[in-house]
């Protein structure tokens, strides 16, 4: 009977104990977001769809030295390039297949000029399997909509180079 009692008494004081965590956990603010309509704070670091980047008279980064593509353990990239004029080297083709890609960065850390970036967009759904192969003009639309959120994403993450 005594026995009984004290169970009693400690499922009061833990039901109450609980009681008392919802109430203050219900007036706190939410911690949940509305995701389509809402989105949350993305790290500088953070790796998703890729780009290339424009020097701010226009002209393409990419200097076609392949470090890039040699260092992609998918194997998910393809360089192609011709010789200027004055003697540099021109990207004719580069070529990415997300479908192969694994996010890892390696193109990003061994690009010399910062050329190929992983922006900030994780929404690229597609229906068909074609849209995922992005060729040179892709990457390039691609870092011309996102160049104030690259640029201050690699400013952002430059201490950690």
């Amino acid at each position: 009977m005594k026995i009984s009692r004290i169970f009693k008494t400690i499922f009061m004081l833990d039901f109450l104990g609980g009681l008392t965590i919802a109430l203050r956990e219900l007036f706190k603010p939410k911690k949940t977001i509305n995701y389509p309509f809402e989105k949350g704070k993305i790290s500088p670091r953070f790796r998703g769809e890729h780009a290339l980047r424009r020097y701010p008279d226009g002209e393409e980064r990419c200097i076609a030295c392949k470090l890039c593509e040699a260092v992609c353990p998918a194997q998910a990239i393809t360089i192609e390039s011709s010789e200027r004029a004055d003697g540099s080297r021109k990207t004719t083709r580069y070529d990415i297949d997300m479908m192969k890609c694994i996010y890892c960065g390696l193109c990003e850390e061994s690009c010399p000029v910062d050329a190929i970036v992983q922006g900030p967009n994780f929404e690229f759904s597609t229906e068909t399997r074609e849209e995922l192969y992005y060729n040179k003009e892709k990457l390039l639309d691609n870092g011309d909509r996102w160049e104030n959120i690259l640029a201050a994403n690699i400013k952002a993450d430059k201490p950690y180079r």
